[in-house]
């Protein structure tokens, strides 16, 4: 299978770079949202992160003009049809989703590749909702693409081998490293991930630490680089609790259950950086400690 043309469902935070990555590698790009102000703000991004990379001696200015003219934009879904591989970057809501790939499969070529970039929900439920499950795999970028070098590759049920060999070149020719997972709730990272930060956040919810001293704590202790908290933040909350809600649904395990100060906080539209808070408040100039 030859890919060359590649078509993004979503020009958020994830949609945008896999834009970035995959049009620096060389692919014709074709990114896709319901809004042309997403889409508008999407690419704003790209060349922002690009000129990051150009100052860097990452790329040269040729790279990014190069990338960035491979890049296009479209409010209209079925614009995709005719690009090799799809990777759709949509909200972790399995039922949008679902709707995604039911509105894009009479417009497919029959030898085009789908892949989500879900970071938990099961690939062969989502690969049942096509024509073409054979044909379907995970494809689970890290945040943010543009550094980060992993991708998880998860088969489905049903995917062949030539599919995903087919991605697995890809992940090569984009410079990154995968690892295959198999279709288990939230497979290799987020499983380990996810329940870290949520048994951070019962810490909190426990009074056993503050904001600040819980990222002190594993930020120092631990060695990693942002706390579980600040993480979390990073991620969006909405996206921490519907994996958490995915593991703990699949599973059937006690020790997935959400944390309800995560719930609380996603009720309350604290969603972390994405809307300017969450167990912290970044509407100052510096980020600081809401609880």
């Amino acid at each position: 299978m030859t890919i060359e043309r590649v078509g993004i469902v979503g020009a958020g935070q994830m949609g945008n770079g896999i834009a970035h990555v995959f049009a620096l590698a060389g692919y014709e790009v074709l990114m896709t949202d319901i809004s042309e102000d997403a889409l508008n703000a999407a690419m704003n991004m790209i060349d922002k992160n690009m000129d990051r990379q150009v100052s860097r001696d990452l790329i040269s200015a040729d790279d990014k003009a190069a990338a960035m003219g491979r890049i296009g934009t479209t409010a209209t879904l079925t614009d995709l049809g005719q690009t090799d591989l799809i990777i759709e970057a949509a909200t972790e809501r399995e039922t949008i989703k679902t709707a995604i790939f039911e509105d894009l499969v009479p417009h497919l070529k029959p030898d085009t590749i789908l892949t989500s970039n879900t970071s938990s929900i099961s690939i062969t439920r989502l690969a049942s909702s096509t024509d073409r499950p054979e044909k379907f795999m995970g494809f689970h970028f890290m945040n943010p693409v543009p550094i980060m070098q992993l991708v998880e590759l998860i088969r489905g049920i049903a995917t062949d081998e030539p599919t995903f060999t087919a991605c697995e070149e890809v992940v090569e020719r984009l410079g990154k490293t995968a690892a295959t997972a198999e279709d288990f709730p939230a497979f290799i990272v987020n499983r380990i991930l996810m329940p870290m930060i949520n048994e951070a956040i019962y810490t909190l919810y426990e009074g056993v630490g503050s904001v600040r001293s819980i990222d002190t704590s594993l930020k120092l202790g631990a060695n990693h680089p942002m706390g579980p908290l600040e993480l979390a933040d990073f991620i969006g909350l909405d996206t921490c609790l519907a994996i958490m809600n995915v593991l703990h649904d699949g599973l059937a395990d006690t020790k997935y259950r959400p944390c309800p100060l995560l719930t609380k906080y996603v009720e309350a539209g604290w969603l972390g950086r994405k809307s300017k808070r969450g167990f912290y408040d970044y509407r100052g100039e510096e980020p600081v400690p809401t609880r």
